[in-house]
């Protein structure tokens, strides 16, 4: 592609949603498996959250898992500092734009639907995660796509 410029990964990356308890963490997970092992990549919630069943299965349909980790907030992070905010959720969004408002940190809102929200059986509520997963899937796929990867020294 003539022209086009190749930027760097950034070297963290924190997906951040509501309560930590399904968009983000499926975004984690997937960055993780997408993405070269050398970027930090990890998720939190504006509130805390209980673990959501529905992620551990649509999760496990793509071979990953959360293992023994749990929802945690922006507080329970050991390090703040991220090259990269991805915003979930709008309440996520705002409280990322308040945290970074005197850094250089780049802020992305990704908006991306609530299936927590779906009723009905448990295979439509199952549609209702899977769809999420594939979008943020597809997402990340195209964010980092046309990105090279830093030189390691």
């Amino acid at each position: 592609m003539a022209g086009l410029v190749l930027a760097t990964l950034p070297r963290s990356i924190l997906f951040l949603c509501g309560m930590n308890a399904v968009r983000s963490p499926m975004a984690e997970q997937m960055a993780r498996r997408a993405l070269p092992a050398t970027i930090f990549v990890a998720s939190a919630g504006v509130r805390a959250g209980e673990r959501d069943p529905f992620v551990d299965a649509v999760l496990a349909e793509e071979g990953l898992s959360l293992g023994e980790r749990h929802p945690r907030t922006m507080d329970d992070l050991e390090d703040d500092y991220f090259d990269l905010i991805v915003t979930l959720a709008p309440e996520a969004h705002h409280a990322a734009l308040e945290l970074t408002r005197s850094l250089a940190v780049e802020v992305e809102y990704w908006p991306t639907p609530d299936p927590t929200d779906a009723a009905g059986t448990r295979e439509q509520i199952m549609a209702s995660y899977r769809d999420v997963r594939e979008r943020l899937k597809t997402r990340i796929g195209r964010r980092f796509a046309e990105i090279e990867p830093v030189p390691s020294r």
